[in-house]
């Protein structure tokens, strides 16, 4: 098992901004989404801050956070 990478240092001293980390998403059960690669679904399941559990209609998929392709309507 491999190590995530560590986020690049920001220097004081660099002409750029700072990056800013992305807001984590949160869902509720019940939360009507959709996916990029799934379509449209409902949040049947949560472990928090660790996965979802989507139903689709045709399959039933757990989206591992930080649910980078799926977005609540």
């Amino acid at each position: 098992m491999t190590k995530p990478a560590a986020p690049k240092r920001h220097l004081p001293t660099s002409p750029f901004k700072a990056p800013v980390p992305p807001v984590p998403k949160h869902f509720a059960m019940g939360d009507q989404v959709t996916h990029d690669m799934y379509g449209l679904g409902r949040v049947i399941g949560i472990e928090d801050g660790v996965a979802a559990l989507v139903d689709f209609g045709s399959t039933q998929v757990r989206v591992l956070s930080p649910y980078a392709k799926m977005t609540k309507l």
